[in-house]
């Protein structure tokens, strides 16, 4: 590592603002364990960008008791400006428009989602903190009936902005604008592709091929992708620059997928379509797409064995220099040897920890941005110049986390009764641990990927009270193969809670596990896993914990009036009765899978939390269920947050749950539980 007079200075401009809140996080001298405040806080730095000519650095900071603000720093002149703050908001997401300018959006740390009288607005601002304009409305700020024309020309409160870089070579970017159904649910038509002049306000908008719900750009910042999904059936368009006119480039169905379905990533410097797709292969890997056919083309340019490859593309302006995979961590397979040296130089000066580059717009033979983490390191930014090995640490996510104190985390596999391997992450309490009582915490969704070897406020702040966590990624997940994916179909609590079970029976063998101190936990589907668990596995689990969890599938289906659900139409029509269970031919299995419906099995000590303004698992799920074990199980802990949703945003929310956990674990399984 090569750190010259610049890393000096640098460190004191930035860490001015971005480093000096490890002091107040000190634990207390009386504490023996980390505050459960250093784990859910929210991130002291939350994202950090380069400008276009790598001059400039941008990051979302937010101080203890602060709004989140955006700063700016001169990284040649080693001063840094905070060129946006809002007394009512915080910075949720930017990007630079080009040298001078960045466009910018707001969410509100401190009021709730069922309290938010908001959406994010779109607002851009100079480098300098000069030309603030607003772009689009804030949601419940009413339009001005009075006042300039700017302030009456706002855009609406439903413009967005884009996944993915623009040009950055002048004042305009491409910025979404919903249409929605109705007024009601919001339920989406079609999503809108406006070409917006941040210093005007003026835009026009795409033409449009047909109804759309994303847009993609290509490799020189203008549209060429757009794609949706009708009736069950994924369709994607594509902007012919020989023709300037759309069409239609592939159909597959939406949910099941098919041979010739594949997931656009992005475009190369040629004008490649590069994408994720099967081919003949069980896995996923990385294509490019015959544009005249719609087809992947026969040999896929990245694979790995055994793992699905989804892929985020690494480019610099039009230049495609590599893709980021994740098998059991997260690498980048760069296109260009002299990235790839680089790399390992990089890792040789930052040893321990996963070092991803990513590259400014402009400028990508000298200066990366680079984000580094490990199981046991919370995420940290650096300003990496290649060419020299100069390296400089910008600001930590979690300063007040000390790595010495973490629980490593490896990548396991056992194998489920029906012989099926089973992918997991087992993290053990700093310094290992033997016959420990054992968390086995299952992921959401349920079809995606679960494991995501780093570090987690969750994890590890269950290793830090001396458990052995467990999170199996059991048949149904992602990123295994098509094989492992399918077995999942319809196997809610059937063969899914099975390898959720022969996990924690799997660390019992291994002599991990204290089979006396089990215990079940998971959120959204991972809170159905726990209910499922505790019916299925009754002498396994000694309790489980539940948060926005489902309590029964055909809730999922129908609803209540008291709150509307997110479950699109489309979903409940095509992907469920596929992949979850058919509310007609399958209705014995969907009510000997109910937790509703089995609660009387349900003896073990159970804490339940919801959200009041959920719409992914209406908090009807959880009061359903509640009143149905409650006559069976005395032994029943119930929270609820009114104005959260499907998850804690709040970090007091956050806190007070966790701290609830401590307690349940250790009443339960923990140093209070009887012997």
């Amino acid at each position: 590592m090569i750190l010259r007079t610049f890393t000096r200075q640098a460190a004191g401009a930035l860490a001015l603002l971005l480093c000096t809140c490890a002091t107040p996080h000190a634990a207390p001298a009386s504490s023996p364990l980390p505050p459960v405040e250093r784990f859910f806080a929210n991130p002291l730095l939350a994202d950090a960008k380069l400008s276009p000519n790598a001059r400039y650095l941008a990051a979302i900071y937010a101080a203890p008791g602060q709004r989140a603000a955006l700063l700016v720093i001169d990284v040649q002149q080693k001063t840094s400006k905070m060129v946006a703050r809002y007394s009512d908001g915080d910075i949720r997401r930017f990007d630079w428009v080009n040298d001078g300018r960045l466009v910018f959006d707001l969410t509100d740390h401190q009021v709730a989602p069922g309290g938010a009288n908001m959406a994010a607005g779109l607002f851009a601002v100079d480098r300098d903190g000069g030309n603030l304009r607003q772009l689009a409305r804030r949601r419940g700020t009413p339009v001005p009936a009075t006042g300039s024309r700017k302030d009456r020309e706002l855009l609406p409160w439903h413009t967005r902005m884009l996944d993915g870089q623009g040009a950055q070579n002048s004042d305009a970017i491409y910025v979404t604008s919903d249409e929605f159904e109705n007024s009601v649910t919001y339920d989406i038509r079609n999503v809108s592709l406006l070409h917006l002049d941040t210093r005007t306000g003026l835009y026009q908008t795409v033409k449009r091929p047909g109804k759309v719900r994303q847009w993609m750009l290509d490799q020189k910042g203008e549209p060429r992708l757009a794609m949706a999904s009708e009736k069950g059936i994924w369709t994607i368009h594509y902007l012919d620059p020989a023709t300037g006119q759309w069409r239609v480039l592939s159909t597959f169905p939406a949910y099941k997928g098919g041979r010739d379905a594949f997931t656009p990533l992005g475009f190369g410097s040629d004008g490649s379509l590069y994408a994720s797709a099967h081919g003949d292969k069980d896995t996923l890997a990385i294509f490019t797409i015959d544009l005249a056919t719609g087809k992947p083309n026969p040999t896929p340019l990245v694979a790995a064995a055994g793992y699905d490859l989804t892929g985020e593309l690494i480019r610099s302006g039009d230049k495609l220099l590599g893709v980021q995979i994740r098998t059991d961590e997260e690498r980048t397979v760069w296109f260009d040897p002299a990235l790839d040296a680089a790399q390992k130089k990089l890792d040789a000066a930052l040893r321990g920890t996963v070092n991803l580059m990513s590259f400014p717009s402009g400028n990508h033979t000298e200066w990366a941005l680079v984000k580094s983490f490990s199981d046991v390191q919370p995420l940290m930014y650096y300003v990496h110049n290649i060419k020299t090995g100069e390296l400089d640490k910008v600001g930590d996510t979690y300063p007040g986390i000390d790595p010495a104190r973490m629980g490593q985390q490896d990548p396991v596999r056992y194998k489920a009764r029906d012989g099926m391997e089973i992918p997991a992450l087992l993290t053990l309490p700093a310094g290992g641990a033997r016959n420990a009582p054992l968390v086995v915490l299952v992921h959401g969704g349920p079809y995606v990927r679960g494991n995501a070897w780093g570090w987690h406020g969750d994890t590890q702040f269950l290793a830090s009270r001396g458990y052995a966590v467990l999170e199996p990624d059991f048949r149904g997940s992602t990123g295994y193969g098509s094989r492992h994916f399918r077995a999942g179909w319809k196997q809610w609590g059937l063969a899914m809670q099975d390898d959720i079970a022969d996990g924690a029976r799997w660390a019992i063998a291994q002599g991990i596990a204290d089979p006396k101190r089990i215990c079940i936990a998971g959120a959204s589907y991972g809170g159905y896993a726990a209910l499922m668990g505790l019916v299925n596995d009754p002498d396994l689990y000694k309790c489980g914990i539940n948060w926005v969890g489902v309590t029964d599938i055909n809730l999922l289906y129908t609803g209540h009036w008291s709150i509307l659900s997110d479950a699109s139409e489309q979903w409940k029509q095509y992907g469920m009765p596929e992949l979850v269970g058919d509310q007609v031919k399958d209705a014995a299995q969907l009510k000997a899978t109910s937790p509703i419906e089995q609660a009387a099995r349900i003896k073990a000590p159970l804490l339940l939390a919801y959200g009041g303004a959920d719409h992914r698992v209406p908090i009807y799920h959880g009061r359903k269920f509640l009143e149905a074990v409650k006559p069976y199980n005395q032994q029943v802990e119930w929270i609820e947050y009114e104005d959260e949703a499907h998850g804690w945003h709040l970090p007091a929310n956050r806190v007070d749950f966790w701290k609830r956990v401590e307690k349940f674990l250790d009443q339960h399984i923990g140093k209070a539980a009887p012997n």
